[in-house]
């Protein structure tokens, strides 16, 4: 077996963001127009906005936008659904993961994921997000580079095909 090269901290962020822009956003979308405009209160967020440009940072923290945790959890639901999708199709890799060539693998076999470890490793992702996302920091620290969530799901991300 070739050695194995652990994709840091910042490739794994641009394949993040690469991601919310082919997956979450649209999906965003779709569920946005799905709930009729419910869903988030767009018409509060732009007025949240102009009190924070104009200075008055006070008032625009005062009253944030509504959510309905309805189509909130639909959204966080489809991401997950859509994600292991990707994860099962591509071996271990979401569209902002293939773009960098990263893959997610099992820890200890460097095979692929099982849907327990997707499943782990996505809720894993809420932990990872708690005391400022130092589950993600913990990255850039580790010599394996792996975050809380990888360790919940003993998995790995490495650079791949």
């Amino acid at each position: 077996m070739a050695k194995v090269q652990y994709a840091g901290f910042w490739i794994r962020f641009i394949a993040s963001v690469a991601d919310t822009f082919f997956l979450a956003l649209p999906l965003g979308v779709v569920i946005y127009f799905l709930s009729d405009g419910s869903w988030f209160d767009f018409a509060q967020y732009q007025q949240n906005v102009h009190y924070a440009m104009s200075g008055n940072a006070t008032k625009a923290l005062a009253n944030q936008p509504q959510l309905s945790l309805r189509w909130e959890l639909l959204f966080e639901v489809s991401v997950l659904i859509v994600s292991v999708i990707f994860w099962k199709k591509w071996r271990g890799a979401t569209p902002g993961k293939r773009f960098v060539h990263i893959k997610i693998v099992d820890a200890k076999t460097f095979e692929d994921i099982t849907n327990t470890q997707a499943v782990t490793r996505s809720i894993g992702y809420i932990a990872s997000t708690f005391i400022f996302f130092i589950g993600f920091i913990m990255i850039g620290f580790r010599k394996d580079k792996r975050g809380l969530h990888d360790l919940l799901a003993n998995t790995v991300v490495i650079y791949g095909e």
